[in-house]
């Protein structure tokens, strides 16, 4: 299946940061979304999507669903850390603690984020999109599951349909773009959770879609930070994706981290970004 172009033309951008900008608004998600609805390229886009999956089916809904990668392809001791900012309400914090433990170790990681996290979080959003330790990627617009029928995870009710994917993975790639400069390779759905078709939506888009290979538990609201530490080290293997989070610094994240990381190395393990290695899926 051929995949769309997926560069924005830099006069859409220009315009774009004008119009909002001239109109006292800033590049928060009503705003922006307003705004692509009324460019005739993305609404193209997103019909021409709507149209090549109308009478597609969801498939199978979960974390590991078919086409979804995992691993890192390497059989040297490399693991990737994988952190997300989901946003909304009870999500938007930033867990400055446990970035700055990053850079003190130098511990490259990927940050996937939501256009949500970033409205709240602008200021550190653009200082860690210059931070050359981290890479920038897409965990959707509104943080919900990618679905096209409203299958819901973890109680966040997915998107509805086809055009509402579209829009969760399209519309927070465009975001990113015009802020960093760089439209982001990976996408992670909010909950990790998505469907076939949500999958197929993002290829066609030119994106991948990665899930995790260990799940440290830190998004469970009071996991201790030795609970953490064990449900990595005792996960962990050469190539493996760990997912944690950093917007909640009143989760244990960062505690259990300035144990993981001594530990992995001890161990003879060394860091990298999702980038920086081709993905596999089991």
């Amino acid at each position: 299946m051929r995949r769309l172009k997926n560069s924005i033309p830099a006069l859409f951008i220009f315009l774009l940061i004008q119009s909002l900008l001239s109109a006292g608004n800033s590049l928060k998600n009503q705003d922006l979304i307003k705004q692509l609805y009324r460019d005739s390229d993305y609404l193209k886009k997103r019909a021409m999507i709507s149209h090549t999956f109308e009478h597609t089916t969801p498939g199978h809904w979960g974390e590991f669903v078919k086409g979804v990668d995992e691993d890192l392809v390497t059989r040297n001791k490399i693991v990737a850390f994988t952190f997300d900012a989901c946003g909304g309400p009870h999500g938007s914090g930033y867990d400055q603690a446990l970035i700055e433990l990053l850079r003190r170790e130098k511990v490259p990681a990927t940050l996937f984020v939501t256009g949500k996290w970033i409205d709240k979080n602008l200021k550190s959003f653009l200082q860690l999109s210059r931070d050359t330790l981290f890479e920038i990627e897409n965990h959707g617009f509104n943080h919900q599951p990618c679905s096209i029928d409203g299958e819901s995870a973890y109680g966040i009710k997915g998107t509805p349909d086809v055009p509402d994917a579209f829009d969760e993975i399209e519309a927070n790639e465009i975001k990113i773009n015009i802020l960093t400069g760089r439209r982001p390779l990976f996408y992670r759905s909010a909950t990790a959770f998505i469907d076939e078709a949500g999958v197929r939506i993002a290829q066609r888009l030119g994106v991948t879609v990665v899930s995790f290979d260990v799940l440290s538990g830190d998004a469970v609201p009071g996991t201790p930070a030795h609970e953490i530490e064990k449900n990595v080290l005792e996960g962990v293997r050469p190539g493996a994706i760990i997912i944690m989070h950093f917007n909640r610094p009143e989760w244990n994240s960062c505690e259990a981290l300035e144990k993981i990381i001594p530990a992995l190395r001890m161990w003879g393990y060394t860091f990298a970004r999702l980038k920086d290695f081709p993905l596999k899926r089991k």
